[in-house]
């Protein structure tokens, strides 16, 4: 008996799953109507590919056009002058002694207390 339940329910979800379309479902409230073919489209493609400017193509180099308004030497500097108070905000205290020194200024009071 319990065997037939079962085929039966098998039965039922497979039934309800066949008549369950993907386009039944749309999030936008108007059909997407394209204005290029099918060829225009993968000629685009072929295109932006022998060009290596498409965001898809295997040797695409998106920093290709970036240039930096600022040295290597400068960012290294940087880097070394703000090592040590990055070192002691992520230390196992967060930073709480650090920011406790007395030579740290000291933060903006929103509301003063009662």
């Amino acid at each position: 008996m319990n065997r037939n339940i079962a085929f039966a329910f098998v039965l039922a979800t497979a039934a309800a799953a066949g008549t369950a379309f993907a386009d039944d479902i749309t999030l936008e409230p108007t059909q997407f109507v394209s204005t290029l073919t099918r060829a225009e489209v993968r000629a685009e493609m072929q295109q932006a590919r022998a060009a290596g400017t498409g965001a898809w193509a295997p040797d695409y180099d998106q920093l290709a056009g970036f240039r930096s308004e600022r040295s290597r030497a400068d960012v290294t500097a940087d880097y070394t002058a703000e090592r040590d108070h990055v070192a002691a905000l992520n230390g196992e205290d967060s930073g709480s002694v650090y920011l406790a020194r007395s030579d740290m200024p000291q933060p903006i009071r929103v509301a003063a207390a009662r």
